[in-house]
C-alpha cells in the first residue's frame, strides 16, 4: 500500500520541536525558581561582609570560602535546635502515619457509611494554612481563653499546661498532625482504591475477616505509598517553622531559635548575617536530602524483605 510522499517525509523527520516547546515553560520555571535561588544561596554562603580601610572604613563583600560553613557547624544553638526538632519529629511522624493509615483503612471498609463526608472532614484541615492553624490552636492552649482550661475549672480538675517544658512538644506536634493527616490519608486511600477487588474477594472466600484482610493484605500492598508518605512526613519534620514561630509570641517555652529554620531566620533577619544564614540553609538542605534518601533506602529494604 503506497503512502503519500509528504506524509512519509514528516514521519521520518519525527515530532520536531513540539515536545521541547511544551516542556520549555516547566524547564524555565524550574531554573528560575529552583536552580537560581539555590545557586545564589551557595554564592552567598561563600562570602561575608568585611570592613576595609582605616577609621570608619568601608563595608565590602569579600570571598571567605568555607568560613561560614565552619561557623555554622560549630554553632551550639543549631545543635540544640536539631535536638528539639528530633523530639518534635518523634511525636509528629508516627502519629501522622498511624492516624492516616487507620483512617484510610476504615474508609476502605465496604460497610463504612458517610464516606464522602468523612473524607472531606479529615482532609479539610490540610487546606488551612499553617499560620492560621497555629493561631487557632494557640487560642485553645492559652489559659486565659482556652475552652479546655475553662472546662477543667468547672469540673474541678487541674488545668493542663500546654506550654510546659515537655508538653510544648506535644502541643506543636498536635498542630502539625492536625494539618497533615488529611493529605497523607488521601494518598493512602487512593492507593487502596486502586488495588484489585478480586484479592479481597478471594480472601473473604477463604474466611478472612476485615481485620485480617487489612493486616495481611492491604498494609503490605500499601508499602510503596507508605514509603512515599513517610518520606514526606520526615521532610515536613525538617521544615517545621510556621507552627512554633507563630506560637512563640504566646509563651516563653519557645525560644527564637527553637528549631533549625527558626535559627536560620534568626541569623539572617534578626542578627542580619545573611551569609551565615545561607551557609546554614545549604547545610540543612544537604541534611534533608541525606535523611530523605536514607529513609527511602531503609523503607525500600524493609518492603523488599516483607514481600
Amino acid at each position: 500500500m503506497s503512502t503519500l510522499p509528504g506524509l512519509s517525509r514528516r514521519r521520518r523527520r519525527g515530532p520536531g520541536a513540539a515536545p521541547y516547546l511544551m516542556a520549555a515553560p516547566a524547564v524555565l520555571l524550574f531554573i528560575a525558581f529552583f536552580l537560581i535561588p539555590i545557586g545564589y544561596a551557595i554564592w552567598l554562603s561563600l562570602h561575608a561582609m568585611r570592613v576595609r580601610g582605616r577609621g570608619l572604613g568601608v563595608r565590602t563583600e569579600v570571598f571567605v570560602g568555607m568560613e561560614n560553613y565552619l561557623t555554622a557547624i560549630t554553632d551550639s544553638a543549631m545543635y540544640e535546635a536539631l535536638v528539639r526538632m528530633l523530639a518534635y519529629g518523634v511525636i509528629m511522624v508516627p502519629v501522622t502515619m498511624g492516624l492516616a493509615l487507620s483512617f484510610a483503612l476504615m474508609l476502605d471498609v465496604p460497610r463504612a457509611g458517610l464516606k464522602g463526608f468523612s473524607r472531606l472532614s479529615i482532609f479539610l484541615p490540610y487546606a488551612v494554612p499553617g499560620v492560621i492553624a497555629s493561631v487557632l490552636w494557640g487560642f485553645t492552649y492559652l489559659p486565659a481563653v482556652s475552652p479546655v482550661h475553662r472546662a477543667s475549672a468547672e469540673a474541678g480538675l487541674p488545668a493542663p499546661d500546654f506550654f510546659g517544658d515537655v508538653s510544648i512538644y506535644f502541643s506543636i506536634a498536635n498542630i502539625a498532625v492536625w494539618g497533615s493527616v488529611g493529605f497523607t490519608m488521601v494518598v493512602l486511600y487512593t492507593a487502596l482504591r486502586a488495588m484489585p477487588a478480586e484479592i479481597y474477594e478471594a480472601a473473604k472466600i477463604d474466611g478472612a475477616s476485615e481485620w485480617q484482610i487489612a493486616w495481611k493484605i492491604k498494609i503490605p500492598l500499601l508499602a510503596p505509598a507508605l514509603v512515599m508518605t513517610s518520606v514526606f512526613s520526615l521532610i515536613g519534620m525538617l521544615q517545621v517553622f510556621s507552627e512554633p514561630n507563630t506560637v512563640k509570641s504566646m509563651t516563653n517555652a519557645i525560644t527564637p531559635d527553637w528549631v533549625p529554620l527558626m535559627r536560620i531566620y534568626q541569623q539572617g533577619f534578626i542578627e542580619n548575617d545573611i551569609y551565615l544564614s545561607a551557609a546554614t540553609s545549604v547545610l540543612l538542605a544537604l541534611v534533608t536530602v541525606a535523611l530523605s534518601l536514607a529513609a527511602l533506602a531503609v523503607f525500600r529494604f524493609r518492603a523488599r524483605r516483607s514481600s
